[in-house]
């Protein structure tokens, strides 16, 4: 039973039993309009009790029955609320841990709501490209009044509810039993005439509505450009300010129609599903034991070794960070100091919570220290002999049962695990620069690496607050696989007739975070030559510009040097373009006998993003990434794809995959068999 109903001291309480969070499935809904009916019924009955079992009130929307036909099935939600709001006798909604999204509009619903301290309340509709539908936007700003409707609903971010206390939103707020409460609560009002109190009813007041919602409006414009959600969020609680509950609810279910058709809210949604559905590996069980994980060795105290340690230190687990040499320990453990103290001099820290965390920290230049560790990760230079040697003495000291995971970007892994007596133990562990920043960890898994292990790495994610997505064993992985073919498109148009600053403008402009050559002078331009050298010798067949090399043979290796395909001031980061480098581009066309050709915005961007979504199918054919949504959260959380497109191959899904073809076969290219396949039967990468 999803709502169980009981008796208690002449008050029926209904409560919402669908774990984890219940969430309004059909079963649910169902079952509150049938409880609350037959409360009604009863003459036994002076008054109703919503409580929610469990971790929640609720959740809101139930996300399995998304894209079936029981999301809309009746009763909804709309005609949940219509029920609640309209029982003759009291419903009070006891509220605990969670109301957010149609948990918080059912509660809206009630004619009292009694909250314990520390309920976290929202509705975050507009993160998925929506807005609140079953009254939100209507009823929320008649109870906590214009302004903080607004900032919540347009923002989507939780409020506790103690910061609500002093709201008509609640009407007590309880420390001891909720249940007890909610019930004398409920007796107390059983005990007044009706009709009894709704939402619906009550005035919006503010001093200046128009003034107050222009400003929202402006506000919003600056920040969402390129999401509607958050301007029709404005516009449904302006119509309800100005013409009333019932224009501003039918205004309100017009817009989340409108919403739900958009391609942005389709974005937001693949992206929410997909970090979820990227959690799930076909052949490792959600019930596989996973290996205790308490203690963390990193290897190497450089950037990325660094910012891998801050990671599990800000989660509370103790770090040994081996380096080979006390100076480039000193210079790690400086770096780890400064970030901490940035974050408290910006106030998002304390610095006792940065001292403890600091304290986590064991540096050592013996791997013998190693030897506690539950999982080592090593992230070296990227060279497989170095990693030969590392992982021949991680073989020596760690103990049995140890997770070794390299922080490789491209080299084979099963290379890697080959090195060691214990190959199952070995996966890969792939964070993004900065490791403490970026939310992208590209778990890489080899050819005997244990289903236990993978999942033990998968669950360690989540405590890490990182969007793990796996991949199989290939060179560059997912990522870095791709966006080599990104490259080599953007390499190829400086040599037929464009340049950086055009290049990064165009793509930018579409929406990604940062150009090809902006990305590669922050990375280190000496970073993709080493990269190169070693394809010339691995695949002397695939063709490469050597515009990039002649870049790096001038000593021009991005920021770090203060010129790569741009100038920088010292200590500064914004890209200047450079004479040096155009000139130097203009006369290497020439020398390869290349009449340089105005390039449009267009196929800049379309070779860019093609040249994505093209390896992309071929990483699919491969068995390289198990779901085309996996791809996309590679690129959206680690590669600066725009939000509101979904990811490369959600976007090619959008444009149509015939379309996408055509157009790989205007630029001379071959498209990849999966994409030739898709487009001849209208089909989709994500279906």
């Amino acid at each position: 039973m999803a709502v169980t109903y009981t008796i208690r001291d002449s008050v029926a309480v209904l409560t919402l039993d669908n774990p984890p969070v219940n969430g309004l499935g059909h079963s649910t809904r169902l079952g509150i309009v049938e409880g609350v009916t037959r409360a009604n019924e009863d003459a036994s009955v002076s008054a109703i009790v919503l409580i929610g079992a469990g971790k929640a009130f609720s959740g809101g929307a139930d996300i399995t029955e998304f894209n079936t036909p029981k999301a809309t099935q009746e009763p909804t939600l709309l005609t949940v609320v219509e029920v609640v709001e309209g029982s003759a006798k009291p419903v009070v909604a006891a509220i605990h841990s969670v109301a957010m999204g149609g948990g918080l509009e059912l509660a809206l619903s009630a004619h009292y709501r009694v909250a314990s301290p520390g309920a976290q309340i929202a509705l975050p509709e507009v993160k998925l490209g929506l807005l609140p539908g079953a009254g939100g936007t209507q009823r929320l700003p008649r109870v906590v009044g214009l302004e903080t409707a607004v900032n919540m609903i347009v923002t989507g971010t939780p409020v506790m509810s103690e910061k609500l206390a002093h709201t008509a939103l609640f009407d007590e707020l309880t420390e001891g039993n909720l249940l007890d409460a909610a019930i004398r609560f409920a007796q107390r009002a059983a005990e007044q005439k009706g009709p009894h109190p709704k939402a619906r009813d009550r005035r919006i007041e503010h001093a200046n509505a128009e003034g107050f919602i222009q400003f929202a409006r402006n506000s919003v414009a600056a920040v969402a450009r390129h999401f509607p959600a958050p301007h029709k969020c404005i516009d449904a609680i302006e119509k309800g300010v100005k013409e009333g509950f019932d224009r501003g609810l039918a205004f309100e279910r017009e817009c989340f129609l409108a919403l739900v058709q958009t391609p942005e809210s389709r974005a937001l949604r693949h992206a929410f599903f997909g970090e979820r559905a990227a959690s799930k590996i076909a052949d490792v069980p959600s019930k596989t034991p996973t290996r205790s994980i308490e203690r963390i060795g990193v290897v190497g105290a450089g950037t990325m070794g660094g910012g891998i340690a801050m990671n599990f230190i800000n989660a509370g687990l103790p770090v040994t960070l081996l380096e080979t040499k006390q100076e480039a320990l000193d210079k790690g453990l400086a770096t780890i100091h400064r970030n901490y103290e940035a974050q408290v001099k910006k106030g998002k820290l304390t610095q006792e919570k940065a001292d403890e965390r600091i304290a986590l920290i064991q540096p050592t230049l013996a791997y013998a220290d190693l030897a506690r560790a539950d999982l080592i990760i090593e992230a070296v230079f990227e060279d497989l002999n170095v990693k030969l040697q590392v992982f021949s003495q991680l073989d020596e000291v760690a103990k049995p049962g140890a997770i070794l995971a390299s922080n490789t970007s491209t080299l084979d892994l099963n290379k890697i695990a080959a090195f060691t007596k214990r190959p199952g133990d070995v996966v890969g562990m792939h964070f993004f620069s900065p490791a403490n920043v970026m939310k992208l960890l590209e778990v890489v898994r080899g050819e005997k690496t244990e289903k236990d292990v993978l999942a033990t790495v998968m669950q360690l994610a989540k405590k890490i607050k990182k969007t793990a997505v796996v991949s199989g064993v290939c060179d560059g992985f997912i990522g870095n696989r791709m966006i080599e073919q990104y490259i080599r498109q953007a390499l190829f148009m400086l040599e037929e007739g464009a340049l950086p600053a055009q290049i990064d403008r165009a793509i930018e402009t579409f929406g990604f975070a940062m150009g090809p050559f902006r990305m590669s002078d922050l990375a280190g331009n000496d970073i993709g030559w080493a990269i190169r050298k070693r394809r010339y010798q691995e695949k002397p067949d695939l063709k490469y510009s050597r515009v990039a090399d002649r870049l790096c043979e001038i000593g021009r290796f991005g920021q770090k040097t203060g010129a790569g395909w741009y100038d920088y001031q010292a200590g500064k980061r914004d890209a200047q373009p450079s004479s040096v480098v155009d000139e130097m581009i203009v006369a290497y066309s020439k020398e390869l006998g290349i009449e340089r050709r105005k390039i449009g915005d267009q196929e800049i961007v379309e070779r860019l993003v093609l040249s994505l979504v093209n390896e992309g199918a071929k990483i699919l054919e491969e068995g390289i990434a198990s779901k085309a949504s996996d791809i996309d959260m590679v690129y959206l959380t680690g590669y600066g794809f725009p939000l509101w497109r979904g990811g490369p191959m959600l976007y090619a899904d959008t444009i149509g995959l015939c379309n996408v073809e055509r157009a790989m076969r205007q630029y001379g290219w071959q498209p990849a068999a999966r994409i030739t396949e898709l487009a001849a039967s209208d089909g989709r990468f994500n279906s």
